[in-house]
């Protein structure tokens, strides 16, 4: 049978990235440097479940001082989906720390978040909880 590795993402900026999926209580469980292949990689996954990890891709910049890649349409890749123990805490930690939250969590289950680079992030409430404000009345803000 298949077995499930890591989902991978490139990213313009690692620190922000990872700060980024701190913040969603992931951590980072292995990170390799290929001076050769000019790139990083940075590994992470939530405490307990180190089997479903992201992945992510860092390419250095060019050496001839030529402008790095851009990586847009992030939404062109889908969504990473992450099962929280309380998606109204987790929204507010994202919030404190600037991070819009492009879909609320109105229905006390799904929210919808995007990384630095854009990429898509799901927030699935482990189980159910009631609607509450402020997130119940909150609008949609851009996509996700």
């Amino acid at each position: 049978m298949p077995k499930f590795l890591h989902s991978m993402i490139r990213v313009s900026d690692i620190d922000k990235t990872i700060a980024f999926f701190e913040l969603l209580g992931l951590k980072e469980v292995k990170r390799f440097d290929s001076e050769q292949g000019r790139f990083t990689l940075v590994y992470l996954a939530a405490p307990g479940d180190e089997d479903a990890q992201v992945e992510l891709t860092y390419n250095w910049p060019p050496v001839d001082g030529s402008p790095a890649e851009a990586y847009d349409g992030g939404r062109n890749f889908g969504h990473i989906a992450y099962q929280v123990e309380n998606i109204y805490d987790t929204c507010q930690r994202l919030m404190d720390a600037g991070v819009t939250i492009n879909r609320p969590p109105r229905d006390g289950h799904m929210a919808f978040v995007r990384t630095p680079d854009d990429i898509s992030i799901e927030l699935l409430q482990d189980g159910r909880l009631e609607p509450a404000e402020p997130w119940a009345s909150m609008p949609n803000v851009g996509v996700w």
